[in-house]
């Protein structure tokens, strides 16, 4: 039984006119309007969403988590403001990019026929050992995992009613450890925090709307509760 499912994901920017404009654009959402801290990229849904938290420290290593982006072109993504770290190979079929802050993401060049609207194809984890933790979400989230042998890549399939918004959540072994908050993280509901806490997350801080949580290797998210109704406990108590 799914401890939480997927709510949306959230960027650390320093500049978030720049920041928005580039990733609206990248990812074919609109900016929501209006004033607000934090800025709000929106999408077909609430689960599509981008929400851009502006804090003061700057981008200082990889991050650990990135965004797999479809795009038309790489030059379409430059002329944006992205600029290409590795291009393409014939044994890589991705081009390694920067945003305008420097944060990694890579492009999948697709024919006109395979782009949506919305272009986020996959998230991607770097992990210490991925096999566990790419489980460990699936069981929360309660989603179906695969796992490639050859490459000892690990996803969690988006699932038959499209429980995430993309198309699956991979998980990598890299040599390095996380050495810094990351810059990308997501959100979930739940109707416990405990119940993620008793499965192995572990409360990094309490908000009035949400709870900081890590998950076994470290990675930050968000917990927002939901009661009965499905909506969002502390959302509704704002709107009363």
């Amino acid at each position: 039984m799914a401890l939480a499912r997927f709510q949306d994901l959230c960027l650390d920017v320093c500049d978030e006119d720049t920041q928005a404009e580039f990733w609206a654009a990248a990812l074919g959402l609109r900016r929501r309007p209006g004033p607000g801290d934090p800025g709000v990229l929106d999408g077909p849904t609430p689960r599509h969403a981008l929400w851009l938290n502006t804090v003061p420290e700057p981008r200082t290593v990889k991050h650990r988590v990135h965004l797999d982006v479809d795009t038309e072109s790489v030059e379409a993504l430059e002329a944006l403001g992205a600029t290409v770290l590795a291009p393409a190979t014939d044994e890589q079929r991705w081009t390694v990019m920067v945003d305008p802050e420097g944060g990694e993401f890579c492009a999948f060049v697709r024919p006109p026929d395979r782009l949506r609207a919305y272009r986020l194809y996959e998230l991607v984890v770097d992990c210490a050992d991925p096999g566990p933790l790419c489980r460990w979400w699936g069981d929360v989230l309660g989603l179906p995992v695969g796992h490639d042998v050859e490459h000892d890549w690990w996803w969690i399939e988006a699932g038959p009613e499209q429980a995430l918004p993309f198309e699956s959540m991979v998980f990598v072994a890299v040599p390095e450890p996380k050495t810094a908050k990351n810059r990308l993280h997501w959100d979930v509901q739940t109707a416990s925090v405990a119940a993620l806490v008793a499965a192995g997350a572990t409360v990094m801080g309490e908000q009035p709307r949400w709870t900081v949580l890590a998950d076994p290797e470290g990675n930050e998210f968000c917990a927002f509760v939901v009661d009965a109704s499905d909506q969002p406990v502390a959302d509704q108590q704002v709107a009363d």
